[in-house]
């Protein structure tokens, strides 16, 4: 067989993937992750894009990314040839202009807008290459129902998505049936053997509720002396633990060998409030204490159309992180010195609120960090954050993987989960997941039944 016709036989074989803007906007490395195969970007989507290069927020930055990589990639080719993605391992991409199609999404669906010119490319390229799998890749979800309408290969871009969000790693393990012997022996020596309790070595900052017929006790496996050890009960800035959830919080947000913690669970279960309690706790060890969240707007407009100036803006979206900072500084009278002490921090910026897009760039270091909402990141936004950590800095993610507010993710894919997933082996991280709501009777009786 003539080296020709191999290379027309292995094309063949190599599937066409079609990229959304979605996908783009979501990791602009993705062109990347469809190993040898050919990947086509719409001219559409390049026009979606350049309405995305200037802003300050994660989804801007990967739209200029993405538009610098390709144009480095083409060079002095034109982008409508097969160019190489740039590494011998991958496959090759051009650029699809707007194609006529028998089967004419904007006609079917009365519409010209781009998601569906977006579909006649893909449509173009199956009709054109018939002995190739076709496959539109897109993380909006009625786009992908669309194109199945159409008879069209679609798929969720599924990097970084885990495959089962039940498995999810909670953190914690509750062992029952343990003899009181051990338990009071564990009272008398403030740790023991992981074998004396017949398990298996347990994840580093692993936590256990461990129940004789008599008596219980919380403890957790230090990576550092391999031991199972004994956890106290101690309240933080006046807030105290209701739970064994979240003591095993409070532990790890002030465990001094733990620079990485994630706290998961529906709201109510105090995630926030404990996150900050433990920072408060802690601010003479840091520098600062920053509170950051992502700005998600409930609606199809930005915070640009919000009246008044960037703070009035942001207010809103700080609003539930200021509500746990009024409650604990509830906690004392308006004569203590903790009073004065919280407002001091604010004025002199010791304590800190801001959305996470001002965070971009910067090197972060002996800081607390409490990201709150942390399941509407990106797992490439978490990686960002993570790595503008400085020596000393210590951080937080908060967020509830079922309440997603951002339109191209979901329990499986977002950044939280991810996080979770990835990172759960790692001596410096621990992991609690609450899931007994504390906020009242009445926000209890809506997550159960609503």
């Amino acid at each position: 067989m003539s080296n020709t016709q191999k290379d027309k036989d292995m094309a063949k074989n190599k599937k066409i993937f079609v990229l959304d803007t979605s996908v783009i906007l979501y990791n602009h490395n993705s062109i990347k992750s469809f190993q040898d195969n050919d990947v086509v970007i719409p001219i559409t989507v390049l026009e979606e894009l350049d309405n995305f290069k200037k802003g300050n927020d994660n989804i801007n930055f990967e739209a200029r990314e993405f538009i610098r990589y390709i144009d480095n990639l083409s060079k002095n080719n034109t982008l409508q040839d097969w160019i190489p993605i740039g590494d011998e391992r991958l496959g090759n991409f051009k650029v699809v202009m707007n194609k006529k199609v028998e089967q004419d999404a904007t006609k079917i669906y009365a519409d010209n807008k781009a998601d569906h010119k977006i579909l006649n490319v893909a449509l173009w390229l199956a009709q054109e290459n018939k002995d190739r799998k076709v496959i539109l890749v897109t993380k909006d979800i009625n786009l992908r129902l669309k194109a199945k309408a159409l008879e069209l290969n679609a798929e969720d871009f599924e990097t970084g998505k885990i495959k089962n969000i039940d498995s999810l790693y909670k953190g914690s393990t509750l062992l029952d049936n343990i003899s009181d012997d051990i338990i009071n022996k564990i009272y008398q020596t403030g740790s023991c053997e992981y074998t004396e309790l017949n398990i298996e070595i347990p994840l580093p900052n692993h936590y256990f509720i461990i129940k004789g017929t008599k008596t219980s006790v919380l403890m957790y496996y230090n990576p550092i002396s391999k031991l199972l050890e004994k956890i106290e009960k101690k309240a933080y800035s006046r807030i105290t633990p209701r739970n064994a959830e979240q003591i095993f919080a409070l532990h790890a947000l002030t465990n001094p060998n733990v620079k990485l913690v994630t706290l998961q669970g529906v709201a109510g279960t105090g995630k926030t409030l404990l996150a900050l309690a433990g920072a408060l706790e802690q601010r003479s060890k840091f520098h600062q204490i920053y509170l950051a969240r992502p700005i998600v707007p409930l609606s199809n407009k930005d915070i640009g159309f919000l009246p008044g100036d960037i703070k009035s803006k942001l207010n809103p979206y700080m609003e539930p992180l200021w509500d746990n900072l009024k409650f604990i500084k509830s906690q004392y009278l308006d004569n203590e010195k903790e009073t004065k002490q919280f407002s001091d921090m604010l004025e002199a910026e010791k304590l800190l609120i801001t959305p996470l897009a001002y965070i971009r760039g910067r090197s972060i270091s002996n800081v607390y960090f409490i990201v709150d909402e942390a399941q509407n990141l990106t797992p490439h936004e978490v990686k960002t954050i993570i790595t503008r950590a400085g020596e000393g800095t210590k951080i937080i993610f908060t967020g509830d993987v079922n309440q997603i507010d951002t339109p191209y993710l979901d329990s499986q894919s977002n950044g939280l989960s991810y996080l979770i997933d990835k990172i759960k082996y790692h001596d410096i991280y621990s992991h609690v997941t609450l899931e007994k709501g504390e906020r009242s009777e009445l926000a209890n009786l809506a997550n159960n039944l609503l």
